[in-house]
């Protein structure tokens, strides 16, 4: 039942990868046969039932165990005994051709590595992806991959982390695409568009934020199960982490900046439109004045026995009328 979620699983000494298959009722013996050896374990979407033979076998906490299986976890870093239990969100970015109101630009996953005296596990979520290449990475640098199951743990964070920067890379694109059409000269109601996009940056951010005070606490040495040569690896891993969140924290502000100019500049059009409707009345009313006058059933009537009387109150009327436009005009109104 076990061998369905797991992906991967291999034993390591000294950094290489020992061949054959690595069978799970036995490998607590052969880690035990020489130091330096641990196991790598990789898992996807595991069941209760599938992780508990897991679980048993390298004695995991129940609580980390639960958060394993069930996902849907805060970045978080816990301490069990001599167990470490890092929880990462993956983000992926969904390809689209444009920005709009009910696009899905980002797609969350989730990575949990329990990381103890010999041994490494690795649990995916979601839309998380594969970490062949990671393992493969691994694999090439046994020098690194000899200090034990913290390297795999760093070596993962950074995979997560650099597909941070890189979908930070993905959606400064759509910012800057809104940014131009927002403030473009052509007319237009971007608000739901923007909207979306902070929607998804704000899951974007869920996602990145919290990473930082675990990623700190692993790079800072005080934890006795991080070597010191990883320790420095991982204070590399910050500092992209902190490159991202600043660049997710800027594209907030901008982003918020965006949505309050579209609000603005729709108010502004549609303030415009009533200035222009409120023009157009006041053009019409001059000669409906007029008409309305001259309409009523009265015997004495301005001008109304001169023979000149009805295409002098037409001239007079058009003036009014040419007066009346060009002060609009001259005003901003048309």
């Amino acid at each position: 039942m076990v061998a369905r979620a797991v992906v991967d699983c291999a034993l390591y000494e000294d950094g290489r990868r020992l061949p054959g298959e690595v069978d799970l009722s036995k490998v607590l013996r052969r880690i035990g046969e020489r130091e330096g050896r641990f196991v790598w374990i990789g898992l996807y979407q595991p069941t209760a039932e599938q992780f508990a033979e897991i679980a048993a076998a390298f004695e995991l906490h129940p609580l980390a165990v639960e958060d394993a299986v069930r996902a849907h976890q805060r970045p978080k870093l816990e301490r069990y005994g001599d167990t470490l239990f890092l929880v990462l969100k993956t983000i992926v970015y969904v390809e689209h051709d444009k920005v709009t109101a009910t696009s899905e630009i980002v797609d969350t996953g989730e990575i949990m590595v329990f990381a103890g005296p010999g041994f490494a596990i690795v649990v995916r979520h979601g839309s998380a992806p594969g970490l062949t290449g990671v393992r493969r990475d691994m694999e090439a640098a046994p020098e690194l991959l000899a200090l034990g199951p913290a390297a795999v743990l760093h070596a993962v964070a950074d995979h997560v982390v650099d597909r941070y920067l890189e979908v930070a890379d993905a959606f400064e694109r759509d910012v800057e695409e809104l940014e131009s059409e927002v403030f473009s000269p052509e007319r237009g109601d971007h608000s739901g568009r923007t909207y979306q996009l902070k929607r998804e940056l704000l899951e974007f951010k869920r996602a990145v934020v919290p990473l930082g005070l675990p990623l700190q606490r692993l790079a800072d040495g005080s934890l006795s199960e991080v070597p010191a040569g990883i320790a420095a690896y991982l204070r590399d891993v910050a500092d992209h982490h902190a490159q991202a969140k600043e660049r997710i924290v800027g594209f907030d502000e901008l982003v918020s900046s965006i949505l309050d100019v579209s609000v603005a500049r729709l108010s502004l059009q549609q303030n415009t439109d009533m200035r222009k409707i409120s023009a157009g009345a006041a053009l019409v009313a001059v000669p409906t004045m007029v008409v309305g006058v001259y309409g009523m059933n009265f015997d004495y009537m301005p001008e109304l026995r001169w023979t000149f009387g009805y295409p002098a109150v037409l001239l007079v009327t058009v003036a009014v009328c040419v007066f009346v436009f060009r002060a609009f005009r001259r005003n901003g109104w048309l």
